[in-house]
C-alpha cells in the first residue's frame, strides 16, 4: 500500500513537476525583475471602445525559478459607461493590494498572460459591485501580509474574490499556487465556485471536488486533478492540459 502511494505521489506530483522544471530552464527568461517587460500586451480591446460592463481574470507566469511551478492571477473590471479598465492585484512587495500598479493586459516577468474568465454586459454588473467590494474586504491586503508560500499571495487574494463572485472560478488555474489557502489553520466548506466542497489544511494539504473545478488533490500547493465538465487533466507545472477541441 505504501509502495503504491509513493508510486502514484511520483507519477502524479513528482515527474510531471520536474519535466517541466527541465522545459522551463532550456527557455529564455529576463535574468532580472529589472530586465524584465511589463509593458501591455495589447490581448484586451481598448476600454474607451466599449460602453458595456465587462470583467477579465488574466494570469501570466511569474518569472525564475517559480515561473516552474505558477501563475500570478489578477482581476480587471470595467464598469458600464466608463472608459478605462481597473486592475486589481496582490503582489510579495510594499502593500500588498495593488489597484492599477500595471497596465490591465501587462506583461508578467516579460510573460504575455492569458485572459481566462470574461463576463460581459449583464453578468458583468451584477459581478462588479461583489468584487469591487470583496476586494476592499480582503484582510491580507496591507504591508507584510503577503506570504509567497503557500499563501496569503495573488492566487490567494483571487480565490477569495472567487468565492464572493463565483462566476470568476473557472479562472483559478491548477497552477495558480496559494489558491487553495483559506486561512489558518483548516478550512472545510463549498469550493470557489459553490457548485462542490473543499477541504485544505492552511494551502498544504487538501481536496476539492466541484462540477466547476473537477477533482483536486492539493499537495504541499502542487494541485493534480482532472475536470470532466470541461475536459482536462491538472498537473503540477504544466498546469491545465485540455483534452478537448
Amino acid at each position: 500500500m505504501t509502495k503504491t502511494l509513493l508510486l502514484g505521489v511520483l507519477a502524479v506530483f513528482i515527474v510531471p513537476l520536474v519535466t517541466h522544471a527541465v522545459w522551463w530552464q532550456l527557455q529564455s527568461h529576463p535574468s532580472s525583475w529589472s530586465d524584465a517587460n511589463w509593458t501591455s500586451a495589447g490581448i484586451l480591446p481598448d476600454a474607451g471602445k466599449n460602453r458595456e460592463a465587462i470583467v477579465h481574470v488574466l494570469a501570466g507566469r511569474t518569472g525564475r525559478w517559480k515561473g516552474i511551478f505558477a501563475h500570478h492571477t489578477w482581476i480587471v473590471v470595467k464598469p458600464k459607461g466608463a472608459t478605462r479598465y481597473t486592475r486589481y492585484d496582490v503582489v510579495g512587495w510594499g502593500k500588498a493590494l495593488r489597484v492599477n500598479a500595471y497596465d490591465a493586459d501587462g506583461r508578467w516577468y516579460g510573460n504575455v498572460p492569458d485572459i481566462l474568465v470574461t463576463l460581459k454586459g449583464a453578468a458583468a454588473e451584477r459581478a462588479i459591485p461583489e468584487i469591487q467590494r470583496a476586494v476592499s474586504e480582503y484582510p491580507y491586503g496591507g504591508p507584510g501580509s503577503y506570504v509567497i508560500w503557500p499563501g496569503p499571495n495573488s492566487n490567494s487574494f483571487v480565490a477569495a474574490v472567487a468565492r464572493r463572485v463565483p462566476a470568476i472560478a473557472p479562472a483559478l488555474l491548477p497552477t495558480a499556487v496559494g489558491k487553495d489557502f483559506a486561512g489558518w489553520p483548516f478550512y472545510a466548506g463549498t469550493s470557489p465556485s459553490h457548485t462542490g466542497y473543499q477541504l485544505s489544511l492552511g494551502g498544504l494539504l487538501g481536496v476539492t471536488l466541484g462540477r466547476v473545478e473537477g477533482l483536486e488533490v492539493n499537495m504541499l500547493g502542487l494541485v493534480a486533478g482532472i475536470d470532466l465538465a470541461r475536459p482536462a487533466i491538472k498537473l503540477p507545472g504544466w498546469g491545465r492540459i485540455g483534452l478537448s477541441g
